[in-house]
C-alpha cells in the first residue's frame, strides 16, 4: 500500500519521525477527491448496477448528494445519457478561507446507455435517498408473419 521510493536524507529530516509515511500517504490520498482511486483524480462517472426483471431492466445510479434538479436524463438516437451536476458550497461561503480542508468532489458527472432494445416511449424514472431508479420496459420482439408464397 506504500510507495517505494528511494531514501533521501536531508538536512531537516535528520530525526526519525515514525508518522512521516504515514503523513505522506494521507496527504496523497486526499490531495484529490477520493485520492488515487481514480486515475485522473477527478470522478468522471458514477456507479449503476442494472439488473434484468425479464420484462424490464432496472438501472440504479448512486447520486448522493445530487437535488432532483441537478440530474437530467436525455434520449436521443437509442442512447440515454444521464447528467448530474454538483455545485461547490465553498465556493460561495470560502469569501473569509474559513475552509482547512475541502474533500467533498464536485463539477458535471455523465453516463451514456444503449437503449436500443428499451421501449424509450415507456421508461420511468425516480430519484429517492441519493439513488436514481429507472425502470426500462423491453421492446416487444415483432416476429415476421409466416407467408405462403404461390409460384407464378
Amino acid at each position: 500500500m506504500f510507495e517505494l521510493r528511494p531514501y533521501h536524507r536531508h538536512n531537516h529530516e535528520m530525526t526519525y519521525n515514525p508518522f512521516r509515511e504515514m503523513e505522506e500517504f494521507e496527504r496523497r490520498f486526499f490531495d484529490g477527491p477520493f485520492g488515487s482511486f481514480f486515475q485522473s483524480g477527478d470522478i468522471a462517472e458514477f456507479k449503476t448496477d442494472i439488473t434484468d426483471e425479464g420484462d424490464h431492466y432496472v438501472l440504479e445510479a448512486d447520486l448522493p448528494g445530487f437535488d432532483k434538479k441537478d440530474i437530467h436524463i436525455d434520449l436521443s438516437d437509442n442512447m440515454l445519457t444521464i447528467n448530474a451536476e454538483r455545485h461547490s458550497a465553498h465556493e460561495e461561503k470560502d469569501k473569509e478561507h474559513k475552509y482547512v480542508r475541502v474533500e467533498r468532489s464536485y463539477g458535471k458527472y455523465s453516463r451514456h446507455f444503449d437503449v436500443s432494445t428499451v421501449d424509450t416511449e415507456s421508461i420511468k424514472a425516480k430519484y429517492e435517498n441519493g439513488v436514481l431508479s429507472l425502470t426500462l420496459p423491453k421492446k416487444h420482439e415483432v416476429l415476421p408473419e409466416a407467408k405462403h408464397l404461390e409460384i407464378e
